[in-house]
């Protein structure tokens, strides 16, 4: 699609829209010049030069990616109007649109019936999540694995609670008998599993915890942040597809977070919490004398920890769901494109002699790091960080970044790996932008390049 173009036609429709409530003379206090606006927008361009190029499939370092042109008109069109989603009387038409993304959300992950709203991020996603479990199961903790983000611990602590990190399998999963010893104490009301993790893309056994949700009593948020939009791959053909049963398992849990704007094609930001139970309403109950006054409907406001929140955001995400919705044959074409250029570098890593893969790839991030010679923390540690620096720097440049693995995380999965430090830094690339696909040879073909000449003793 155009974008200009079609950027045009949005602030044309919306000038057509408010012009029909009649002209006003805009107050002198906000006006600015032309001369003046244009030095200060040569400046703001000029230092938005100051960036990686995201855009750009030869960037395979951080999640990052553009949002899609329907995202961008979107989000501008409704900007320009600047609904505020907290209560309908500040939104109607944008909140409507947010009910239908958000019941979008809850039949791809199985929801038969939900209560949710959009966010302007997953942690804040995540910090409801958590703040619902708290008083349903008042004096008890969190439990998460040392894989989770980082978000789970710190929102405990923001909300009193006790967080209990638990240790992960060699494949950066929650080890669940580990966990089930942690449950046995009773410490625990509620278990966070991960759809995804940050670091290496690893999707915990959510199939199997059922089990110990039944067994113990607790209730179940899925993080899928970052990964939640992968449901949309479980079982398909081809070898993109993902073994189901995890993502099914979804739809037994109690809540659940995640991003539009990583997989979901959105600006920041955007994620989205949604619980299975809609009776959970009952504890955001708050009343506003001055905000809630022409609608008797159900006002977001009433059913959020947020207050003011960007109808954009909603207006962005319906637009461009009713484009690429969230179905296998349309966003999930999305996330195939990635996934397939993830394993095919993979496939090309394993027949390197020059890099290594970490562990294999479960969803579109993949963990490598160079071979060398002697064969030790330290020495991959640096070489990694020369391939980072040097990729970036080159006159045909590759984006990368880098993971910290520990030593024990490390030997588990290369137990032939002289451990002489604690950990060591390697390479991570996330592959989110379908556009990797038709590049993943030429990038790897680079990173092959600058590991080769950086290949030396260390």
């Amino acid at each position: 699609m155009d974008l200009q173009h079609w950027l045009g036609r949005a602030t044309q429709a919306i000038q057509d829209w408010s012009d029909a409530f009649g002209s006003y003379r805009p107050h002198p206090s906000v006006l600015v010049d032309d001369d003046r606006f244009a030095v200060a927008f040569e400046e703001f361009t000029g230092r938005l030069k100051d960036n990686y190029p995201f855009f750009h499939p030869h960037y395979a370092g951080q999640m990052l990616k553009p949002p899609h042109p329907a995202a961008v008109v979107g989000y501008l069109a409704a900007m320009l109007i600047n609904p505020n989603n907290h209560a309908l009387d500040a939104g109607p038409a944008t909140a409507r649109m947010e009910r239908e993304v958000v019941a979008q959300l809850a039949a791809m992950f199985g929801y038969d019936t939900h209560l949710g709203h959009l966010t302007t991020s997953g942690t804040i996603a995540n910090l409801e999540a958590l703040f619902v479990a708290r008083e349903l199961h008042p004096g008890k903790g969190i439990a998460y694995s040392q894989d989770a983000h980082y978000t789970h611990g710190r929102m405990c602590r923001v909300l009193g609670m006790s967080g209990h990190s638990v240790r992960t399998d060699s494949g950066g999963r929650i080890d669940l008998d580990v966990l089930e010893g942690l449950l046995r104490t009773g410490e625990v009301g509620t278990v966070v599993l991960t759809a995804g993790t940050t670091g290496l893309g690893a999707v915990d056994p959510i199939h199997e915890a059922l089990a110990l949700k039944e067994r113990y009593g607790v209730r179940i948020h899925v993080d899928a942040a970052y990964g939640g939009f992968f449901t949309l791959l479980a079982g398909a053909d081809g070898p993109e597809g993902l073994a189901p049963e995890p993502w099914r398992a979804i739809a037994r849990c109690d809540s659940i977070v995640v991003d539009p704007h990583k997989h979901g094609l959105q600006p920041y930001g955007c994620g989205a919490v949604l619980f299975r139970d809609p009776r959970v309403g009952r504890f955001y109950l708050h009343d506003s004398p001055y905000t809630y006054f022409t609608s008797t409907e159900l006002h977001l406001g009433e059913i959020s920890l947020e207050c003011s929140r960007a109808g954009a955001s909603a207006a962005a995400l319906w637009l461009t769901f009713q484009l690429l919705p969230p179905t296998l044959g349309g966003l999930g074409q999305v996330l195939a494109a990635g996934r397939r250029a993830t394993l095919k570098w993979a496939d090309l890593i394993t027949s390197s002699e020059l890099l290594e893969l970490y562990q294999e790839p479960e969803l579109d991030i993949l963990t490598y790091f160079p071979i060398v010679d002697p064969i030790t923390l330290s020495g991959i540690d640096t070489a990694s960080a020369r391939i980072l620096a040097d990729g970036m720097t080159s006159s045909d440049p590759v984006f990368l970044s880098t993971l910290k693995a520990g030593r024990e995380a490390f030997t588990a999965r290369h137990p032939e790996i002289t451990a002489d430090a604690d950990g060591a830094r390697i390479l991570r690339s996330v592959l989110m932008k379908p556009e990797s696909e038709h590049y993943i040879e030429h990038i790897h073909a680079r990173v092959q390049q600058v590991a080769r000449s950086q290949r030396r003793p260390v």
